[in-house]
């Protein structure tokens, strides 16, 4: 196997923690264990009592339970955890492309989409979608890249960078496309509940089709990346044995006290999401209101989902090495479109309570 570096966890792994204000954060205000223990009577008693052994392979019935309860038509069966969303991206392509494959990823995107499927051998398309569009999805450019041997199409919505959420006509068709031509929508579902508004949530794919795989995580959306799981729900069980058997030779299986406090969260998963949509939605219109004063220098997409969004930058410099810079000098950290490869872009991050003082320091450094 062959992979590029990772561009966007390599700029993360040298700034994230050398910079006091993230502005960049694709995850939301995170809770701590009191938090969560806070939720139920008995929790912390249960936590201070867990058997710190291995657990099943699949996830503790308890955990696949309240996962499949986030789901209309999924059961407990139908879930596998993972250690985060990054393994299950990973074994899932691994498991299902083989060289001589073909697979539809749209772009831009997080990284590991398009350079895991390209570690598999398989021939990667690119769906492109475009600032100069207003970031649309253009479903007839997505079926032009259709093959006799496309095995599976990745899309990500609420997306990851541009703030953008597909509207339900064009999720509902893209769907449709899969399953005519029995090709498995690998669906990243992982800001999925912080659309700014509510009704425009678009049904899990596990919902509407058999075979379509939902990725999630509690990283984003609810804010708890610490606790460092994720899952596939799939409602094929053959597909699911086989990712499963590979992550036989990956993680085997989960961290125990994360898997109690992950089923803990989810019991009260619409709280703690919409406690994190609610600090998206109001941090917007700061973030909004900087970027007006700064049209000179910014120009975005307005995001309608999430809590990052991808203006462009005007001038003609390296954006990489000005958001290094803000870094060291006003200790802001901004995200190059680089690692995107869209290099005159920046991610904004807006669903952390910092952003207020993130945004002033940048203001006083800009001059």
């Amino acid at each position: 196997m062959e992979i590029r570096p990772f561009a966007i966890e390599r700029f993360y792994e040298r700034w994230e923690f050398r910079a006091e204000l993230m502005l960049s954060s694709s995850d939301c205000e995170s809770l701590s264990v009191s938090d969560l223990l806070a939720l139920e009577p008995d929790a912390q008693e249960r936590l201070r009592n867990l058997g710190l052994g291995y657990t099943e392979v699949p996830g503790s019935p308890e955990l696949r339970a309240a996962v499949a309860g986030r789901y209309e038509r999924a059961q407990p069966e139908d879930v596998l955890t993972l250690a985060a969303a990054e393994e299950g991206i990973f074994i899932t392509y691994h498991a299902l492309l083989r060289p001589g494959d073909h697979v539809i990823v749209e772009a831009p995107c997080y990284g590991s989409a398009i350079e895991v499927a390209r570690s598999t051998g398989a021939d990667v398309s690119l769906w492109r979608r475009r600032h100069e569009d207003g970031w649309a999805y253009d479903l007839p450019a997505l079926e032009q890249l259709l093959r006799a041997n496309t095995r599976l199409i990745y899309v990500n919505s609420p997306h990851n960078p541009t703030g953008s959420q597909m509207p339900r006509s064009a999720f509902e068709r893209l769907v449709e496309i899969a399953r005519e031509r029995s090709i498995v929508l690998f669906s990243d579902e992982v800001y999925r509940g912080l659309e700014h508004d509510p009704a425009d949530r678009l049904p899990a794919a596990c919902d509407l089709d058999p075979r379509a795989i939902s990725l999630n995580t509690v990283s984003k959306a609810y804010g708890l990346p610490g606790l460092r799981i994720g899952w596939l729900a799939c409602r094929d069980a053959t597909l699911i044995d086989r990712i499963k058997d590979l992550k036989l030779y990956t993680t085997i299986c989960s961290s125990a006290p994360s898997e109690l406090l992950l089923a803990l969260a989810l019991r009260h998963g619409e709280r703690l999401v919409d406690r994190c949509r609610r600090l998206v939605v109001s941090n917007l219109p700061l973030l909004d209101d900087f970027l007006q004063r700064r049209s000179d220098l910014f120009d975005w997409v307005r995001p309608s989902a999430g809590p990052i969004g991808f203006p462009r930058v005007a001038g003609d410099f390296d954006v990489q090495r000005w958001c290094e810079e803000i870094a060291t000098q006003a200790d802001v950290l901004l995200l190059p479109g680089s690692v995107y490869e869209q290099p005159r872009h920046v991610r904004f991050g807006y669903g952390r309570a910092s952003l207020p003082q993130a945004l002033q320091r940048l203001d006083e450094h800009l001059g």
